[in-house]
């Protein structure tokens, strides 16, 4: 047993006590750690003020009212959905690209052989005049017992994509789709008159093969007078009248026969 308690009084000597453990804990005293006080002794009026790395910054409160929130963002003028007034925006017709004043002129051009065609005008994509005046070419056809509707959209059609095809092989600026499709259609003007006369009289007859022909050559005369100002192709306007009469011609032939 002598052995026994020196060694009970040769193991780990120290001179901590368990008296300690009321004042102190981990190295750190009862004023730094309030959490080692006896319940009901806790000052529960001070705040637990630390936070942790992982932890937001706490947001500013909110301090508008219901219904009424602060404002934050003020766009500009130039940034609104829609402005004030409406007076700053074009008309319709222009966002549209219908010019009244251009159809009126580009008529006058067609309807006027000898009149100089403005190129700026003319190499515009218009399509709202050769519209309409398909639509009157077939309405007159149809006041004479003839329903060629198709025949007349599927020849455009066809006679504007070989026309396209020439010019820009033949001109050295080049055309667009549109712009032959608006020249070519402006110009069948004169078969609306052609079939016109065909509602009153037969044009089977000699009267009727001189003035087929002499509106033929009115509506190639005036394609090509717009297509050489348009593309500056001087010197070659019979070069392009003759595949505008080709096409010209088998408008005439729906309107006699």
């Amino acid at each position: 047993m002598s052995g026994f308690d020196n060694l009970h009084t040769d193991f780990y000597q120290s001179s901590y006590s368990v008296d300690d453990q009321n004042q102190a804990g981990y190295g750190y005293n009862n004023a730094e750690t309030p959490y080692k006080q006896p319940y009901g002794q806790y000052d529960y009026s001070q705040p637990m003020a630390y936070s942790s790395p992982g932890m937001m910054p706490p947001q500013q409160p909110y301090t508008g009212q219901i219904f009424q929130p602060t404002q934050t963002y003020t766009p500009s003028a130039s940034q609104s959905m829609y402005g004030s007034t409406f007076d700053d925006e074009p008309p319709l017709l222009e966002e549209l690209g219908i010019n009244f004043d251009h159809i009126w002129q580009k008529t006058l051009t067609v309807l006027h052989p000898m009149k100089v065609a403005d190129g700026s005008i003319m190499n515009e994509t218009d399509l709202a005049g050769p519209m309409v005046f398909c639509l009157a070419f077939g309405a007159t056809l149809l006041l004479s017992g003839k329903i060629q509707f198709g025949y007349v959209y599927g020849i455009s059609a066809i006679g504007c994509l070989g026309m396209y095809c020439l010019l820009n092989l033949m001109s050295m600026t080049g055309v667009s789709f549109g712009c032959v499709a608006s020249v070519l259609g402006y110009c069948l003007l004169p078969m609306i008159l052609l079939s016109s006369f065909g509602v009153l009289l037969s044009l089977q007859g000699m009267m009727g093969i001189i003035l087929t022909a002499a509106i033929i050559g009115w509506c190639s005369f005036s394609a090509s007078k717009i297509f050489i100002s348009a593309l500056a192709m001087d010197g070659q306007q019979l070069l392009v009248a003759y595949p505008c009469a080709l096409l010209y011609g088998v408008f005439a032939l729906i309107s006699v026969f």
